[in-house]
């Protein structure tokens, strides 16, 4: 019983220690700001390409579209094409 008790208690601790990563893009907004250093990381807040580059001058970034950008997912109206039965 005293080893079954110990064996979850370490496997417990190496879940516990494993580091967790945080979601990368905000689905919310279509551009992202790609910031470059140690850590590099994300700022996905901007609802333009051209308001990111001006967030962007003097930084150490980059303006890159939002793979996970929620609205992107489904085809607008117009694009759908009709039904023929």
């Amino acid at each position: 019983m005293r080893i079954l008790f110990f064996a979850a208690l370490a496997g417990g601790a190496v879940f516990a220690a494993a580091p967790a990563s945080a979601q990368t893009y905000d689905p919310s907004y279509p551009v992202c700001m790609k910031v470059s250093g140690d850590p590099t990381y994300f700022e996905c807040h901007f609802t333009s390409m051209q308001q990111c580059k001006d967030g962007v001058r003097g930084m150490s970034a980059e303006c890159v579209a939002n793979p996970y950008y929620a609205a992107a997912r489904e085809p607008a109206a117009a694009d759908r094409k009709p039904r023929t039965n």
